[in-house]
């Protein structure tokens, strides 16, 4: 690290839980966090923007250039953690030469149980809307660069919250802090516009939701996709924090 700053990306997917964890480092005393910083520039250099819902209010309200946006997040820090909620499909038509400068952590989700929930707001998504194949470019990208691989799996964090987050903790150096187990009910003010669109259940919550398999059908439409996911799941998840 280039200073005495944490500056933590954490890499998923859509629908993995990442917003709650995001809830769960804005608990901690010591850290700031921030919601999709990307998610504009992702807009703006994709056809994302025709079909994602508040595209246009995301666009009009957040910093479009995505070399602005990592010139902030290696700016001046005002606490010493930095923990930026980000998407990996975001990660498009940018240098990649910050993420050595940043602690890189990947959360994933299995997909038999991610693409039948995202489907429901995007209809037809396709590789490139739900980040799996971009999730092993980053990790063969950390591991030619020499980089930690530090894996997260939405499962485990739900089965296991305090022994995961605490495993994250030892993992970025950081104390783990009893905090991030409960929030609030309601939205924080580091939210994004789109809070109101997909942070439903996050909303009610007070903490990390015990873990329920789903029991519907898998639907049809969506297994040849799942067929493209699962092996790229399945890498990530066989080096997974346990």
């Amino acid at each position: 690290m280039p200073d005495s700053v944490k500056r933590i990306n954490l890499w998923s997917g859509p629908r993995n839980v990442s917003t709650a964890l995001m809830y769960a480092f804005a608990q901690r005393g010591d850290t700031l966090v921030f919601d999709e910083p990307l998610y504009a520039h992702y807009l703006r250099s994709s056809d994302a923007k025709v079909y994602h819902p508040l595209a246009q209010e995301v666009l009009d309200t957040m910093e479009n250039d995505g070399n602005k946006v990592v010139e902030m997040m290696l700016g001046k820090a005002e606490k010493p953690v930095l923990f930026f909620k980000q998407m990996t499909h975001h990660l498009i038509n940018i240098d990649w030469a910050f993420l050595p400068e940043m602690i890189n952590v990947i959360l994933t989700r299995d997909p038999r149980e991610m693409l039948p929930s995202y489907a429901k707001e995007i209809e037809n998504p396709t590789m490139s809307d739900v980040g799996y194949a971009m999730h092993i470019e980053l990790l063969e990208y950390l591991e030619a660069n020499e980089l930690p691989i530090i894996i997260l799996d939405s499962k485990s964090i739900l089965q296991s919250p305090e022994n995961q987050l605490k495993k994250l903790c030892a993992a970025l150096a950081i104390p783990f802090d009893e905090a991030m187990l409960t929030w609030v009910s309601g939205p924080i003010p580091e939210d994004g516009v789109w809070a109101k669109h997909w942070y439903g259940n996050v909303h009610k919550s007070t903490g990390f939701q015990p873990y329920e398999p789903k029991t519907s059908p898998f639907p049809e439409r969506l297994k040849p996709l799942l067929n493209e996911c699962l092996p790229l799941y399945e890498r990530l998840k066989r080096i997974s924090l346990s």
